[in-house]
């Protein structure tokens, strides 16, 4: 079970009589479903029979409720009938004497927190359990973005630059591995964190930018996805507040969304950082991103998550002041790039060297095409090389780097920006 289609909204399938019931079985399938996997998932040991029970009760949901009404609990009702196809499935597959035991704690476990109580939220523990080093690491943050957060294969091989059969393939096998291991659902202990805490945090931050490419918010899948993905920062904050990474990946994700509100106009068109009104920004959500960078500072090291909230900042603080900062956002930049040798860091990097030594500099700073094929199907990389090309006097190559850089943006706003910046290299 994975995010239900947008596209295929529950008034085209039954009408507006029964629209109700399923918007809300909608609802709880985005907002609840990892949070229902990990309470499943604590029990079981076992992923994938977690996600078939829930996929199975949100089948009995869009059949019920539109003709008995909508339960009083939607989350109860939809655990309780989940857990009791996880145990008869448990049943079915029982074929000795000996899996009885089993299969009394697993009800019995089942059982605990169930009826009309608040369904206790363990999808951080889940997600240190994807993060066991008895899985292959490389699929280790895919694995908690679909069990945790809910994104289907397709959405994520596309963030990981595979294709979905592929990707498919080794989340089941990732599944399989934590169910055969007997990997033990729990917050390892401090001494096991470091060895997991950096791949939890990158799964929160994938999970906040897919949410975060919505800037109106209209999408609510992905407006519930970067919720989650804050709830969730927040939550590593909380349980690990003197790791200074935890801290810096909130006070970036947190200077990010301050900006939400600003990022379009009034009539929905793009508006690029140095455009913004700061008046539109969330004061409240800046200072807290900014104390928590204060503090990651005394607790020293330093991260890329530390590094990225901190380049936040100094944007944010040219923007507010209007007083240029690029030598300290190079530094940064550059201190980023020794870090983590990221060529989308290099772009940005790039974008800061032409602030300070022009455009030419720039596009010799810029990563090599021929040495990352992957670069060739990022919209950012010819976005920055269109603009640099202008900069630099080269209005052709500028407008064919552009024109690519348009084919590959499926924000409709952001490609009529860069449209209206490629129509003013012939003015």
């Amino acid at each position: 079970m994975s995010r239900m289609n947008e596209s295929e909204g529950p008034s085209e399938r039954m009408g507006d009589v029964n629209a109700q019931p399923y918007d809300t079985a909608e609802a709880v399938a985005r907002r609840s479903y990892g949070k229902l996997v990990a309470f499943l998932t604590a029990h079981t040991r076992d992923v994938a029979a977690a996600e078939d029970a829930l996929s199975e009760a949100f089948a009995s949901a869009l059949v019920d409720w539109p003709r008995n009404g909508c339960p009083s609990n939607p989350e109860a009702w939809l655990l309780t009938v989940a857990r009791r196809k996880t145990i008869d499935v448990a049943r079915r597959h029982s074929h000795a004497e000996v899996a009885t035991g089993e299969l009394q704690l697993l009800a019995e476990g089942l059982e605990a927190g169930a009826g009309e109580a608040e369904i206790p939220d363990r999808r951080l523990a889940l997600m240190f359990v994807c993060a066991h080093p008895a899985i292959e690491a490389g699929i280790r943050a895919p694995l908690m973005l679909q069990v945790v957060l809910g994104l289907d294969a397709k959405a994520i091989a596309s963030a990981f630059l595979m294709s979905p059969a592929a990707m498919g393939k080794r989340l089941v096998r990732a599944k399989d591995k934590i169910r055969q291991a007997g990997i033990p659902f729990r917050v390892p202990e401090r001494e096991e964190l470091r060895g997991r805490l950096e791949t939890v945090l990158d799964a929160i931050y994938a999970a906040f930018t897919e949410g975060w490419t919505d800037p109106g918010g209209a999408d609510v899948v992905r407006r519930d996805l970067t919720e989650e993905a804050l709830f969730l920062a927040r939550l590593v904050a909380e349980l690990l507040p003197e790791e200074p990474e935890a801290l810096g990946l909130l006070a970036l994700m947190l200077h990010a969304e301050a900006r939400r509100r600003a990022r379009r106009d009034l009539h929905g068109e793009y508006v690029p950082l140095g455009e913004q009104d700061p008046a539109l920004w969330d004061g409240k959500m800046i200072a807290e991103a900014e104390a928590l960078l204060r503090r990651a500072s005394t607790l020293g090291s330093i991260g890329r998550y530390q590094l990225e909230g901190a380049l936040q900042s100094a944007h944010a603080y040219r923007c507010r002041t209007r007083e240029p900062n690029w030598a300290e956002v190079f530094e940064l930049y550059d201190a980023l790039f020794a870090l983590v040798g990221s060529p989308v860091v290099a772009i940005n990097r790039a974008l800061a060297i032409a602030e300070l030594h022009g455009a030419s500099a720039a596009l010799d700073a810029m990563p090599d095409l021929a040495r990352d094929v992957r670069l060739a199907e990022y919209q950012p990389y010819w976005a920055a090389r269109a603009e640099l090309l202008a900069k630099a006097g080269a209005p052709s190559e500028a407008g064919h780097a552009y024109q690519i850089a348009i084919g590959l943006e499926r924000d409709p706003a952001v490609r009529r920006f860069l449209q209206q910046r490629q129509s003013e290299l012939s003015s």
